[in-house]
């Protein structure tokens, strides 16, 4: 369904192949990170299948992620971007997002939304901007439900 690239960087990758994440990895810091730490795994992972996944590598120990929900024509929102701790301030983050923004299932896309409590200065190298209409956005909120 999606288009499967390998970006390399020395001795980092980025991949989109979803059968490559390490999910304990990542369930890992997003059990840690303020926006998913309360996700079951089961959300996770069910997360995972429905997106665009762009995992980072060193060797091969997966050290960072992002993902992307889209339909790859008029949206994007950008999401569960993460690297980890030990492998900041390297400038991956800043490549990570240009793997993810030059890939063509996102490239082409029209409007590519995120949110962020604390990286805004990181997405603005990125032309990233407060909405120019924010009163034209809205969100509904539920609670999980319990089966």
């Amino acid at each position: 369904m999606w288009t499967i690239i390998d970006y390399e960087n020395g001795p980092f990758t980025v991949t989109t192949e979803r059968r490559r994440v390490q999910l304990e990895r990542v369930f890992d810091f997003l059990a840690r990170s303020y926006w998913a730490n309360e996700r079951s795994r089961e959300t996770i992972v069910k997360s995972l299948d429905h997106s665009l996944c762009f995992s980072l590598f060193h060797g091969d120990r997966q050290i960072g992620m992002a993902r992307v929900i889209t339909d790859r024509a008029t949206f994007a929102y950008l999401c569960d971007v993460f690297i980890d701790e030990a492998y900041r301030g390297q400038g991956l983050g800043k490549w990570l997002l240009s793997c993810v923004l030059a890939h063509p299932d996102v490239a082409a896309v029209r409007k590519v939304m995120l949110a962020t409590k604390d990286a805004h200065g990181l997405y603005r190298q990125f032309g990233f901007a407060a909405p120019s209409e924010p009163e034209r956005l809205m969100e509904r909120i539920q609670e999980p439900r319990t089966e």
